[in-house]
This record gives structure tokens, C-alpha cells and sequence, in this order.
């Protein structure tokens, strides 16, 4: 049997639950990176190699890096930052490329950089730190950040800015182009700019890097050109806001999303917490709610606060904001709560051995 680890980052730490591939039942250890406010777990380029990004309000923002599948972790000494006085508020994601040379990191307030020695030390990305469309970036209702790093091959780099639009790179970051065409910006005066937009979360699909999904503030999108152009996909669904996005890595059609209230509210639709998959790029949409909560249930998912794991059919995981943390075997068919009484769960990740 395979076994599935799942990590877990909290408002007070990082958790790690392991099952077997049935993912019936659920080992969780005690607190690691125990009082840190936990953003981001990510692989490495190596197998067992983990990165994770946190904050306390003390010590300050890290990045973490683990050798041996989330089970200990070493704080690495440098973070990627500005050098003037913006201050780095969260470190919103960790990508290595590829061929593991160099690694990536968003950053809050929004900048990407970029590391070569594995951390020891990093640097910005000026052709994107200083794009001319930057003057369009604002903070948004989850602050400034730039997070949504895929690094892929042949150079191609993608990130995403709250607020300030999607961005991709064809020659490993030397130069960029916004590409939010099709995506709306209704709290700004024209509707569809060029950047600005508010994006909370964009996923490449695994089979094809050119089939990409975005969750936005303005609805729920798909591009089929590598986000040269984007079509929306948000109807059939009850609210065109959300946070959580994640994709079956084993079928490029097939994405699920949690729909929120409103960007007022930010909470689940009626009390009710329902996952809701598409299995056929968008076209429909289907609420999986069996064994998830119905009534009084008003919860929020975070961006990272859902991920699912590589084997077939896909677990499916979901992480809210009351600590709760409900694990589906099939593909959301069906759920069943594994922890209940965490700290406000900020972040999700699932490896399988």
C-alpha cells in the first residue's frame, strides 16, 4: 500500500496526519513549527523535500525546508525581502523549477524572487517587481501578495498578484506580459483592464501546462493558451467568489472549487459547506456536500485550505477557518471529518508515496 501524508498549517503550527491509500484512517502527530502562523507547504525538487513559509509575530517570517517528508525541519537563515522600507508581511509561495536549480518566491507586499544557492539567499525579479502595469497593483482584502508560482519547463514562469492580474514569463523571467484577457474587474472603472483584476488562486494542470483554472474575485476561469486568454466558468455556480481551487491531476477537465458568500460575507453559502467539481472544463458544475457540514456551517477556505493527493481516484482535502478538516477518498463523493478541533487552518498539502 501506498501511504499518504497530509501537512496541515495552522494559525499555531504545522500538523502531519498519515494513512494508507484507503485514507480511512488518519494518524496526526503533535504540533510542528509549534506558535508560527503557517502560509505555505510546497515540494522540493528532491523526493521528501518540503518547503514551508510562516510568520510569528515575534520572531518574524521564514522559510522552513524539510528533507524527509515534513517530519523535522530546518529554518533557513535568509528571506526573500525588499531592501528599502517595505517591511515582508508573508511569504505566500515556494516553487523550484524543474530541474531544481533555482527556486521561487511570492512575497507580501507583492514581488517575486529568486534563489540559486537553495535559499542561502535571494533576489528580486526586477522585470516583474518593476513591470510597467505595477501601477495598477492595490491591495486587495487579503493585502498585497503575489502568490500561484508555476515554473515549468522551457523557461515558462506564471504567478498571480491580489490585486494586480496573472503575469507569464517565456524566458525564465527576463521579461513579462499580462495576460488577464476575458477576466473582470467590476471594482474598477473599466471592467476588463489590462491588470488590476484580483486573483486568488490559478493551478496549471499537470497533463497540460497550457490548460490553466483560475479562482477570482470576479468569478471562476479557464484558459486553454497558457492564460493568453481566459473564458469564464462561473455558471452554474451559486457565487462567483472564492478563495480554494484545486485540480485530479489525472484528468485536465475535472477542478473543484468552494464558493463564498460574497467578499463582504466571506463565508460559506447559507450555512452550508459544499465543494462543487466540474468534470467537464467548467461547463457544469455538481455541489458535493455528503458528509459535509448542512446547516449553521459558515466557514471559510482559505487559498491554500484545499489540495488533493495523486492517486486515482484523487483524494480530495479541505482545511476551514474553524480548524476542521474533512478528507474525501473519491473524488469528493463523499466526506468524513478526520480533525475537528484545530487552529484556524491557513494551508493543505497531500503527498504520496
Amino acid at each position: 500500500m501506498s501511504q499518504v501524508t497530509l501537512l496541515v498549517g495552522t494559525k499555531r503550527g504545522l500538523f502531519r496526519l498519515t494513512s494508507d491509500d484507503r485514507r480511512a484512517s488518519w494518524n496526526i502527530s503533535p504540533p510542528l513549527l509549534t506558535g508560527r502562523e503557517v502560509y505555505f507547504i510546497g515540494r522540493g525538487f528532491e523526493a521528501g523535500s518540503l518547503w514551508a513559509t510562516s510568520r510569528h509575530k515575534v520572531w518574524g517570517t521564514h522559510i522552513h525546508r524539510s528533507v524527509d517528508g515534513g517530519e523535522t525541519w530546518n529554518i533557513l537563515e535568509t528571506a526573500p525581502h525588499y531592501s528599502d522600507e517595505l517591511a515582508l508581511h508573508a511569504i505566500w509561495s515556494v516553487v523550484p523549477t524543474p530541474d531544481g536549480a533555482l527556486l521561487y518566491a511570492g512575497i507580501e507586499p507583492a514581488g517575486l524572487f529568486v534563489s540559486r544557492d537553495e535559499g542561502k539567499s535571494w533576489a528580486g525579479v526586477d522585470p516583474l517587481n518593476d513591470h510597467p502595469t505595477t501601477g495598477t497593483w492595490q491591495p486587495a482584502g487579503g493585502a498585497l501578495a503575489l502568490h500561484s508560482i508555476t515554473a515549468g519547463p522551457g523557461g515558462r514562469l506564471t504567478c498571480a498578484v491580489s490585486a494586480g492580474g496573472f503575469y507569464r514569463s517565456d524566458d525564465a523571467g527576463k521579461s513579462w506580459r499580462a495576460l488577464n484577457r476575458g477576466v473582470r474587474a467590476d471594482f474598477l472603472p473599466q471592467r476588463f483592464p489590462e491588470s488590476g483584476q484580483c486573483v486568488h488562486k490559478v493551478l496549471a494542470h499537470p497533463l497540460n501546462p497550457d490548460r490553466l483554472y483560475q479562482q477570482n474575485h470576479c468569478g471562476v476561469y479557464r484558459s486553454d493558451d497558457g492564460g493568453a486568454s481566459w473564458s469564464e466558468i462561473t455558471a452554474n455556480l451559486p457565487s462567483e467568489f472564492g478563495y480554494a481551487l484545486v485540480l485530479d491531476p489525472h484528468d485536465t477537465d475535472t477542478a473543484f472549487v468552494i464558493p463564498e458568500e460574497s467578499s463582504h460575507m466571506r463565508a460559506t453559502i447559507g450555512g452550508r459547506l459544499r465543494v462543487y467539481r466540474t468534470e467537464d472544463a467548467g461547463a457544469s458544475w455538481r455541489a458535493l456536500e455528503n458528509g459535509l457540514p448542512q446547516e449553521n456551517a459558515y466557514l471559510s477556505i482559505l487559498r491554500e485550505g484545499m489540495t488533493t493527493d495523486e492517486l486515482d481516484p484523487c483524494g480530495v482535502y479541505v482545511g476551514t477557518s474553524s480548524g476542521h478538516l474533512f478528507v474525501s477518498a473519491d473524488r469528493g463523493d463523499a466526506w468524513k471529518l478526520v480533525a475537528g478541533f484545530l487552529p484556524r487552518i491557513i494551508c493543505v498539502a497531500a503527498l504520496t508515496d
